[in-house]
């Protein structure tokens, strides 16, 4: 993270992976789906306690008995939709990655035994796989 922009610095775990070879990008695509695997279940988890959080929080208030309490429980609901949906879609960001790992293996792995890659000058090894 950087000090003027706290929370928008690359993230350690993907950004200290160099893009060396087939091995780096395989590397790249594990972690990618596990922070996403982690951080939609986080988002699940939490969605749950906010919920239960913001129930029990207005329970017994004294205007909400007036204005009606079952209206407490449908806010929370929306709220927490936001929150869930985020959960769905880390969910899909991790199919995503596993599914660029399986488009540059068919683009570029598989054919390049064919194409002679020795013959350009690259960092790129492709024989680390």
């Amino acid at each position: 993270m950087t000090a003027d922009r706290p929370g928008r610095g690359r993230i350690p775990e993907l950004s200290n992976i160099p893009w060396s070879g087939p091995r780096a990008i395989t590397d790249y695509a594990r972690s990618g789906r596990d922070l996403c695997r982690d951080l939609g279940q986080e988002f699940a988890t939490g969605a749950d306690e906010l919920y239960a959080v913001l129930i029990r929080s207005y329970k017994g208030h004294p205007i909400l008995a007036v204005l009606g309490a079952p209206d407490v429980r449908l806010r929370a609901r929306r709220v927490v939709k936001r929150l869930k949906r985020a959960a769905e879609l880390e969910k899909g960001a991790g199919v995503e990655l596993v599914k660029f790992h399986a488009q540059f293996r068919k683009e570029f792995v598989d054919v390049l035994p064919q194409a002679n890659p020795e013959k350009r000058t690259s960092s790129f090894n492709w024989d680390d796989d």
